[in-house]
C-alpha cells in the first residue's frame, strides 16, 4: 500500500516502495488548493504523463499495470487521487456542480506543484472527463492526451445505467472488494450513492451538458479509446467526442469493456506508448 504522508508536503523521498521488475514508486501527500492530494510517482523520463482515475478511484486501483509498466526512461508518470478519493481524505467527497472543473484545476495545479513544465493525460472514465476539461481550460499546458470510457453529456440511457450501480451490495466480488479495502465498506457505499446523484444532476442542464461546450477548445493531440463491449459507456459518446475535438483520433478495441486497460493492459500501454511520443 501507498502510505499516506504527513499532514506536512513531504519530500520527494518521502516513501518508497519498489514494484517488481521497475524503478521505484514513489509516494506522497502535497497541498494544493487547500487540500492534501496524494499521488504515485515513477520514472525519469522528460514526458510528464498524468493517470487520472474514475469514479472512487485511486492511483492504486486504477492503474496498477501502467504505474508498473508503462517506459520509464521516455515517461514520468504521476498518477493522483482527487480529492475525497483514495488517500487524498479528508475532504470526504462531494459532488456540486462543477466537482469535474474542480478536479481539472486541481490536477493541473498538483502538476504544476511538482514543477512539470508540460503534461500529457491518460484520463479513464471520470478521469477522462476530466482530462478533456483540463485540456480545453489549460491548453498551453497538455502536451497529448488519452481518454477512455469518458461522456461529455448524460442521457436518460446513461441515467438507468447509473441507477443500475448505485447500490454497491450489487457489484461484483471482484469490482467491488478493492474499493471496499481501501475505504471501507460504509464510507465506499455513501460515496457511490452521492457520485450517481451527483453525475445525475447533469440531466438537469440543457442537451445533459457536462463538457460538450469545451470539445472545440482542446487543441493537443487526442487519443480516443473505446471497448465496444463497454457496459456503462455507450458507444455513441465516443464517437461524439470524437466528432468535436479537432483532428482526435479513435480506436475501437472490439473485445475492450469499462475497464480495457487492466484486462488488456500490454494491448493499452503499447497504444499509448506510441500515441505519446
Amino acid at each position: 500500500m501507498p502510505c499516506r504522508g504527513s499532514r506536512e508536503p513531504p519530500s520527494p523521498g518521502a516513501c518508497h516502495h519498489l514494484l517488481s521488475g521497475s524503478t521505484s514508486v514513489t509516494s506522497a501527500r502535497v497541498a494544493v488548493n487547500g487540500v492534501h492530494l496524494h499521488y504515485q510517482r515513477t520514472g525519469e523520463g522528460e514526458h510528464a504523463v498524468l493517470l487520472l482515475p474514475g469514479m472512487l478511484g485511486s492511483g492504486e486501483t486504477d492503474f496498477g499495470p501502467q504505474i508498473k509498466n508503462l517506459n520509464k526512461k521516455l515517461f514520468t508518470v504521476v498518477a493522483w487521487d482527487p480529492r475525497g478519493y483514495g488517500h487524498s481524505r479528508p475532504p470526504d467527497r462531494d459532488f456540486p456542480v462543477d466537482f469535474f472543473e474542480r478536479d481539472a484545476k486541481d490536477a493541473i495545479d498538483l502538476m504544476k506543484t511538482l514543477k512539470f513544465k508540460q503534461v500529457s493525460l491518460l484520463g479513464w472514465s471520470d478521469g477522462g472527463i476530466t482530462a478533456l476539461i483540463a485540456a480545453a481550460k489549460y491548453p498551453s499546458y497538455i502536451r497529448k492526451m488519452v481518454i477512455w470510457g469518458a461522456n461529455a453529456y448524460v442521457t436518460d440511457e446513461d441515467e438507468m445505467i447509473y441507477q443500475g450501480i448505485r447500490d454497491v451490495s450489487k457489484w461484483s466480488e471482484r469490482t467491488r472488494k478493492p474499493l471496499e479495502t481501501l475505504y471501507g465498506y460504509d464510507y465506499f457505499a455513501k460515496t457511490c450513492e452521492k457520485w450517481v446523484d451527483g453525475i445525475k444532476q447533469f440531466k438537469l442542464l440543457p442537451d445533459g451538458n457536462i463538457c460538450r461546450h469545451l470539445l472545440p477548445l482542446v487543441q493537443c493531440p487526442t487519443l480516443i479509446v473505446h471497448g465496444e463491449k463497454d457496459p456503462l459507456v455507450p458507444r455513441f459518446h465516443a464517437d461524439f467526442i470524437h466528432k468535436h475535438v479537432r483532428e482526435s483520433r479513435l480506436h475501437l478495441m472490439p473485445e475492450g469493456k469499462h475497464n480495457l486497460h487492466l484486462r488488456f493492459a500490454n494491448e493499452f500501454n503499447k497504444l499509448a506508448e506510441d500515441f505519446l511520443q
